[in-house]
C-alpha cells in the first residue's frame, strides 16, 4: 500500500508539472528574457527573478485552465489523451485549485515589479483562457486572437524595466505577433487530422489546401520587413538587420515550397525552422545594439 501511495503521489506531482506545460512556458519566458535584455534590464536584480518566475506561473496557469476547459476534447485526440486530466491522473478540482494558485502568485510577482507588468500578465491570461480557447471550435479566426497573448512576453519583458509603453516594446510585440502565424499554422497543418477529431478548425481555410498554404506563405513573407523594424527604430544595429532579413528569407523558402506542392515535408521544415527562428532573431537583436 505504501508503494502504491508513493507512486500515486509521484504521478500526481508529475501531473501538476504537466499542467504547466513547461516546454511551452520556457518559450514564453525566453521572449520575456530578450525583451528585458533589450531594455537594458539588470539580470542580477529581483525584478528579473520576478519576471521569469511570474511569467512561468502565469503561462502555466493559462495552459492549465485551457486543459480544464478542453478536458473532453483532449481525450479525443491522440496527441493530448495522455494529459493529466483526460488520463484521470488529476481531477478538475485539483487542477483548478493548482492553476488558480499559480495564476494568483504569478500576477502578484508581476504586480510587485510594476502595475503595467501586472496588467499585461492579466490580459494575457484572460484573453488566452476566456476568448481564444472557446473560439478554437468556432472559427479559424481564433488564431488571430491567440496571437495577442502569445505576443505579450517580449513586451512584458521590456515594460518590466521601463514601466511604460512605447514604440520599442510595441515593435517587439509586432515581431512576435507575425511570427506566430507561420509557426502555429504549420503545426496545425501537421496535426489537422487530430485536431478535427476534437472539432478544431485552426487552419485559415479549415483544410490543408492552397488557401491555407497561401496564408502561411503570406505571413512568412511579412516576417521579412517586420524583422527590420528594430533597426528602423534604432533599437539595434545595421548588421542585425541584415542577418534578420537573411534568416527570414531562409524561413520563407519552405513556405513557398509548401504553397506550390502542398507537401507535408515542407510544413515540417517550416515548423522546425519557426522554433529556432525567434531565439536566433532576438539573440541577434540583443548582441547588435550598437
Amino acid at each position: 500500500m505504501e508503494t502504491v501511495s508513493k507512486l500515486s503521489l509521484v504521478a500526481k506531482l508529475k501531473g501538476y508539472v504537466s499542467l504547466l506545460k513547461l516546454r511551452l512556458s520556457s518559450l514564453v519566458v525566453m521572449s520575456a528574457f530578450f525583451g528585458y535584455l533589450l531594455a537594458d534590464g539588470n539580470l542580477g536584480s529581483l525584478v528579473f527573478f520576478e519576471l521569469i518566475l511570474g511569467g512561468i506561473l502565469i503561462t502555466g496557469a493559462s495552459n492549465g485552465f485551457n486543459q480544464i476547459i478542453e478536458v473532453k476534447t483532449d481525450g479525443l485526440m491522440s496527441r493530448t489523451s495522455s494529459r493529466p486530466l483526460p488520463s484521470k491522473v488529476l481531477n478538475n478540482f485539483e487542477a483548478l485549485v493548482f492553476c488558480s494558485l499559480s495564476g494568483v502568485l504569478g500576477l502578484y510577482l508581476l504586480a510587485d515589479i510594476n502595475f503595467n507588468s501586472f496588467i499585461l500578465g492579466l490580459l494575457a491570461m484572460v484573453t488566452y483562457t476566456t476568448i481564444y480557447t472557446p473560439l478554437k471550435k468556432i472559427t479559424p479566426f481564433a488564431v488571430f486572437i491567440g496571437a495577442i497573448p502569445g505576443s505579450i512576453p517580449p513586451l512584458l519583458g521590456y515594460v518590466a524595466v521601463t514601466n511604460s509603453f512605447g514604440l520599442e516594446p510595441g515593435i517587439l510585440f509586432i515581431v512576435q505577433f507575425f511570427w506566430q502565424f507561420p509557426h502555429f499554422w504549420t503545426l496545425a497543418w501537421k496535426l489537422d487530422d487530430d485536431y478535427k477529431k476534437a472539432g478544431f478548425r485552426l487552419l485559415p481555410s479549415g483544410n490543408r489546401d492552397k488557401k491555407s498554404a497561401f496564408q502561411i506563405m503570406l505571413y512568412s513573407a511579412f516576417l521579412i520587413p517586420v524583422s527590420m523594424l528594430p533597426w528602423a527604430a534604432e533599437m539595434t544595429g545595421f548588421w542585425s538587420m541584415l542577418v534578420a532579413v537573411f534568416i527570414s528569407l531562409i524561413m520563407y523558402y519552405p513556405a513557398i515550397k509548401l504553397y506550390f506542392t502542398l507537401n507535408n515535408k515542407y510544413a515540417t521544415q517550416l515548423m522546425f525552422m519557426s522554433f529556432i527562428y525567434l531565439p536566433i532573431l532576438f539573440s541577434i537583436y540583443c548582441f547588435n545594439q550598437l
